[in-house]
């Protein structure tokens, strides 16, 4: 008899089209995860509300491509629950129990909440939404049963908050209806901007999954490589170099990528060309995804996010009536 798989609760706040660096960070390893694990993919709007409450004109748009890459990539609806936050009401109904036994000092001491607030300084965060936002992630997590959450190790202490409000509440209640879930720790993508510094949109240096073939071009002829060598007879500096960090990821020609490393090396290649053999390599990676992700329409996602939020209400919904009852609520 197979065992029973492992449930696993992940998702991404709509913030924009996606990245490289989304990519080979998050995206891969969700599609090995399809494989091993009951999957529950979620669009966070509410998380991504907290910090745009002011402006929230574009979460809609964003939630649309957020999934249309998802599924351009490979995750795949019939094997994967994919829904929107907002669209299940049980995350906000669950937030609001947890909030009743949260103690203010767990939340205050979030160094996450206390960086974006010295940080982030064009939008007023000092609220009772934002600083309740690992409340949220936690229910988010405990409504499905996850028993395994993907997170980078910036992450881990929310992870632990998320552990200490459900043991908090099973042994408050003397029930173990949650179960106090794993990390599982995210790939660490090895890709930067194409100025070398972090990947970022607000940077303005990623190459997105549904970039124009053209697009593609112009952002690799805009790559920083080695600002030393100011002509190609000059010998250059492979380590480091993103565009031969780039190569290394996505040429799948290694013995062109070595002749050009070699010749770099020795001053006999000029930019131009390992920037062209770079361009050809990206838009065939790319070309598969842009053609699925170009099929779907908003109507198809719609479909997909409608059929998600069903199949993850049917859950939500056993596990918060289980929940009323510990409250002794009228159901």
């Amino acid at each position: 008899m197979n065992a029973k798989k492992k449930t696993i609760l992940s998702g991404m706040r709509p913030t924009g089209k996606l990245h490289l660096g989304h990519l080979l960070g998050v995206l891969n390893s969700w599609i090995e995860m399809q494989g091993e694990y009951k999957c529950f993919f979620m669009v966070a709007d509410w998380h991504a509300l907290m910090g745009e409450y002011e402006n929230p004109s574009g979460i809609k748009e964003n939630s649309f491509e957020v999934v249309k890459d998802w599924i351009a990539c490979g995750i795949d609806p019939e094997r994967s629950v994919i829904f929107v936050q907002s669209m299940v009401p049980e995350h906000l109904e669950l937030a609001m129990v947890f909030s009743l036994l949260t103690p203010l000092g767990w939340l205050e001491r979030c160094t996450t909440y206390k960086e974006q607030l010295r940080e982030i300084k064009e939008r007023m965060l000092a609220t009772y939404g934002f600083l309740g936002y690992p409340v949220l992630q936690t229910a988010d997590i405990a409504l499905y049963g996850a028993d395994v959450v993907p997170v980078g190790v910036d992450q881990l202490p929310h992870l632990e908050l998320a552990r200490e409000i459900i043991r908090k509440f099973n042994g408050l209640y003397k029930k173990d209806l949650f179960a106090e879930p794993e990390p599982i720790l995210t790939k660490v993508s090895k890709l930067v901007g194409t100025d070398n510094r972090k990947m970022s949109k607000s940077y303005g240096n990623c190459i997105s999954l549904s970039d124009t073939p053209e697009v593609v071009k112009k952002k690799v002829f805009s790559m920083y490589t080695d600002p030393n060598r100011v002509r190609a007879d000059v010998p250059g500096k492979v380590e480091g170099n993103p565009v031969f960090i780039y190569h290394d990821l996505f040429n799948p020609d290694k013995e062109e990528v070595d002749d050009l490393k070699k010749r770099y090396k020795a001053g006999k290649v000029g930019d131009v060309e390992v920037k062209e053999k770079l361009t050809r390599a990206l838009n065939n990676y790319l070309e598969p995804i842009r053609e699925r992700r170009n099929k779907l329409s908003d109507e198809d996602v719609l479909r997909v996010l409608k059929d998600g939020a069903l199949k993850a209400r049917i859950v939500a919904g056993r596990k918060m009536a289980k929940v009323k009852k510990c409250l002794h609520q009228i159901t």
